[in-house]
């Protein structure tokens, strides 16, 4: 019945998380849930409380206060019999340059009771033409991939994705995100971690925003913060001296632009491109902008009360593998 109940339940569930340093409160009473299946972001700025949380999901740090329950397990009192379900992928690795792919995936395999196949995770991650190379021939994104294939060797049901793309160009940031996108098709559920809000607009299906040791919003990434209720805007650029119709005008910024809010968005568009085929102007730049997650993100964490060097500097895992801090 356990075994039943951690399959249908929830992947992460978290109540009242706390953990303070001292006289800091690095996360103050935060409450999580997260979906088996999901990919999950939870974004803050350094300091916020996001990297001492995620720590003590992955049952690397102790906490104060509340409860957590990771795949049925607490992860404080539980570390052992949740470490074969679970897969962790660290900002930097400690992969032997020198070893193949299928060397290493296959070395890693070995650490667990019940791996994957070795070859069906090195084609899961696409690096079936590199199984017989050597890591430090692969490129910045077959590495990341080769990083992954690392947490999929145990074949876990959750995978902790601590900024999997930090310093990639963008090719290889778009070849990491279908890496990830096909976890989620696998049923894996992903906790992700990140500075770019491109990448949990398009990978994540919940977002969570954490500032001063709180989530202070949480939600898809169309909706969060009621993104989707914000005004939009018009931004245009005008030559030659035309007066727009009253209403639709206002002083043009630093680059030209002018930029509206308007209540009825399409009745004040439908009003400024007809004024603007009748009167024979054109309306350079002319667009529609609605708050983009970014914006969203920067009011949310706006806050002076966020202490950048809350958490520490850096820690060290049980296994005695340095974390980089996020």
């Amino acid at each position: 019945m356990a075994e039943l109940a951690r399959q249908d339940g929830a992947a992460i569930e978290v109540r009242g998380l706390s953990k303070s340093y001292g006289d800091v409160q690095a996360v103050r009473g935060i409450d999580l849930t997260v979906k088996r299946g999901q990919i999950f972001a939870l974004l803050g700025p350094n300091g916020a409380g996001k990297t001492t949380t995620v720590e003590i999901l992955e049952g690397y740090r102790s906490r104060d206060g509340g409860t957590v329950k990771i795949l049925g397990y607490d992860p404080g009192r539980q570390r052992q019999r949740l470490k074969s379900q679970i897969g962790i992928v660290l900002q930097s690795t400690g992969v032997d340059r020198y070893l193949t792919v299928g060397e290493t995936v296959a070395m890693y395999a070995g650490f667990y009771p019940h791996p994957r196949p070795v070859d069906e995770v090195i084609d899961l991650v696409g690096l079936t033409a590199k199984r017989d190379t050597r890591v430090l021939k692969l490129s910045g994104g077959q590495q990341r991939r080769l990083d992954v294939a690392i947490a999929l060797a145990g074949n876990p049901d959750l995978l902790f994705l601590d900024e999997p793309t930090t310093g990639f160009d963008p090719s290889a940031r778009h070849e990491a995100w279908e890496v990830i996108k096909n976890l989620a098709a696998l049923g894996k559920t992903v906790l992700l971690t990140t500075h770019y809000m491109d990448e949990a607009q398009y990978l994540a299906d919940q977002v969570a925003v954490i500032s001063s040791g709180r989530i202070v919003a949480e939600g898809p990434p169309t909706t969060i913060g009621h993104r989707d209720q914000a005004r939009a805007r018009i931004r245009y650029r005008l030559t030659g001296g035309a007066t727009p119709p009253a209403g639709l005008s206002a002083p043009p910024g630093p680059d030209g632009l002018i930029e509206l809010a308007p209540d009825d968005l399409t009745a004040a568009l439908h009003r400024l491109t007809g004024w603007a085929l009748e009167q024979h102007v054109e309306l350079n730049g002319l667009e529609v902008i609605r708050p983009s997650l970014e914006d969203v993100y920067l009011q949310l964490t706006d806050d002076p009360a966020v202490q950048p060097g809350a958490e520490p500097a850096s820690t060290t895992s049980a296994d005695g593998k340095g974390r980089r801090r996020s």
